[in-house]
């Protein structure tokens, strides 16, 4: 009996594999339009403060393609097999590239899923639309995972973290736990978009899980537009609750995030520790998932369960 050949398309928002690929890769996410020198200049420093020219930051998404390829077979029958694929919003090999690819590749039948447990229109939406127009057009069977905010493996490891960075702390329960995501514009609020909500279930799964009540909810790397973004901003929270709580001890948990990048290397340990030893804070960040056994039994979970139609 010949093998049940399964594709995956991991999908995810994308980053530069050098320095000298940044200009492209801002105007990809400005839909064409080129950024001015100083907006350009502005991204190349923030990356350069990160990677110091040397760019890792690809390799955190390569080694979680890895990882789920290699869990998803290991827990396969012997009559199936799993091969995953890339597919980035704004780098290459973009997300048409992935199912463009499986279909090259003689793959039938395929799941996505994107490097991000909570589900908006405007984010993991987008992903799915352009990954699902690519599929029709290549005559390939495509299901989606949408999101898995509340799975217990993702919460487990979660919990894992924001107990290991308490323990920084000389005392855990003076700690302002902070968990915080990528802001998107607040017209997904009219719209009942399930983004707040399940980053809100998330939160307090996770809260709850490590038994703490001092908590609260931040947003982080507002895209600068006309439109409104949701707030307050976890700069602006910093300073509230400094001023107001006097609180000293501050542990950001990015629970939007599952990889190392600029929006959790930049935003956080650099932009947000420069404001806390300002401040008089001690602040420290949970570990980011990447490639954690957890996250990787998760995603094979949700990947198989959609492969199934369950």
């Amino acid at each position: 009996m010949s093998k049940k050949h399964i594709g995956v398309l991991v999908m995810s928002y994308g980053t530069p594999e050098s320095m000298d690929q940044i200009e492209a890769y801002y105007t990809h996410i400005r839909r064409g339009s080129p950024p001015s020198p100083e907006q350009l200049q502005e991204l190349v420093d923030r990356y350069d403060a990160i990677v110091g020219g040397f760019f890792p930051l690809r390799e955190n998404t390569n080694k979680q393609v890895a990882a789920l390829e290699a869990a998803l077979n290991a827990g396969a029958d012997e009559n199936t097999a799993y091969r995953c694929y890339q597919g980035l919003k704004h780098a290459s090999p973009f997300i048409e590239d992935g199912i463009a690819q499986m279909a090259a590749d003689g793959i039938k039948e395929a799941v996505g899923v994107v490097l991000a447990p909570h589900y908006s229109v405007m984010s993991v939406g987008s992903y799915i639309k352009r990954a699902q127009e690519k599929a029709d057009e290549a005559g390939l069977s495509i299901r989606f995972v949408k999101s898995y905010e509340l799975h217990p493996k993702l919460i487990e490891a979660l919990t894992n973290r924001v107990n290991d960075a308490l323990d920084k702390f000389e005392d855990r329960n003076a700690v302002r736990v902070i968990f915080t995501a990528h802001s998107l514009p607040e017209k997904i609020l009219e719209m009942r978009d399930p983004y707040v909500d399940q980053l809100m279930a998330s939160s307090k799964a996770v809260a709850e899980a490590c038994g703490i009540t001092n908590w609260q909810f931040g947003w982080q790397s507002a895209g600068r537009t006309a439109v409104p973004w949701l707030g307050p901003d976890i700069q602006d929270t910093l300073r509230t609750i400094h001023e107001e709580e006097q609180v000293k001890n501050v542990l950001i948990c990015p629970i939007g995030f599952v990889s190392d990048h600029l929006e959790v290397l930049y935003d956080v340990d650099i932009e947000c520790q420069q404001l806390a030893a300002e401040l008089g804070m001690h602040l420290e960040r949970t570990e980011s998932l990447n490639t954690d056994p957890l996250y990787m039994e998760t995603l094979r979970d949700v990947v198989v369960s959609e492969a199934s139609g369950d």
